[in-house]
């Protein structure tokens, strides 16, 4: 229907010109709203029994160099089986190698809605640039494109969210970078790894970056916590709605007591 017609046709009442301007108001709204994209991309330093100081894991989960069967990517609570599994979220591609020490790149759509997550699977050898790599993504740093259908998709340091997975390996090592944040962008950060909380601060500190979850002791760092944290996080919930959404997963998984669970792990500096 031609609305401007319509309305400067003398033959509609008053109540049918309402009705009709309602209805162009609503037309315009939709035809130029467009939903909100929100990205994530998590840094996976995969399981390894060689080259990580972690108590060894059976050969075929602690082998760094196998994503596919890999402890925190292939395995059943790694991100990317588990996330495959979930009802929540849909797999969109799988790209083998796509950047020097990364074995494997997945990308996911949320079902209900346009958020996207991106997942990078490190060589476990390389754990030290893994944590490089994340901690100058959450300073604004190393932006990765990422073109699905006719979407442009921002991630790396233009992400909304940034999450590590995978062994705390800064208890064995300093890692040098660039961490100062290079613009005011509020962007959260998840470190599912050991103490993470004692031995990421510094760093989180100077980036800037917002730290919504992260550990206060030692911790299995599987999928299932950082995905009913993303639950939370997708509808706009509270940071401490957020934790208490991680630690029931925890909880669920681990039967370590949800108040166990809770001192675990935790939110803000």
């Amino acid at each position: 229907m031609d609305f401007k017609r319509a309305l400067s046709n003398s033959q509609f009442s008053m109540k049918q010109i309402i009705v009709i301007g309602l209805l162009m108001f609503f037309n315009l709204g939709f035809s130029q709203s467009k939903p909100e994209v929100k990205t994530i991309h998590v840094f996976v330093a995969l399981c390894d029994n060689t080259n990580q100081g972690i108590v060894p894991v059976p050969a075929k989960l602690g082998n760094g160099q196998d994503p596919k069967n890999n402890l925190y990517w292939g395995a059943m609570y790694g991100i990317k089986s588990y996330f495959k599994r979930s009802n929540d979220w849909m797999l969109l591609s799988v790209t083998k190698n796509p950047k020097t020490h990364v074995l494997e790149r997945v990308l996911f759509q949320h079902k209900l809605n346009n958020t996207y997550l991106l997942a990078d699977a490190y060589d476990g050898k390389y754990i030290k640039n893994t944590t490089i790599d994340f901690l100058e993504a959450t300073t604004g740093r190393h932006e990765v494109t990422v073109v699905h259908g006719n979407k442009s998709l921002k991630f790396g340091g233009s992400s909304n969210l940034l999450a590590y997975i995978g062994h705390d390996g800064l208890m064995e090592f300093d890692v040098k970078g660039q961490f100062n944040p290079i613009n005011t962008n509020k962007r959260d950060a998840i470190i599912l790894a050991c103490v993470s909380k004692n031995y990421f601060k510094p760093y989180l500190e100077k980036t800037k970056a917002n730290p919504l979850v992260w550990s206060t002791g030692l911790m299995s760092p599987e999928a299932y916590t950082l995905k009913w944290a993303l639950d939370g996080w997708i509808l706009n919930e509270t940071e401490l709605e957020v934790r208490e959404r991680a630690a029931k997963a925890y909880n669920h998984y681990q039967k370590c007591g949800i108040k166990g669970a809770k001192r675990l792990l935790v939110t803000g500096f």
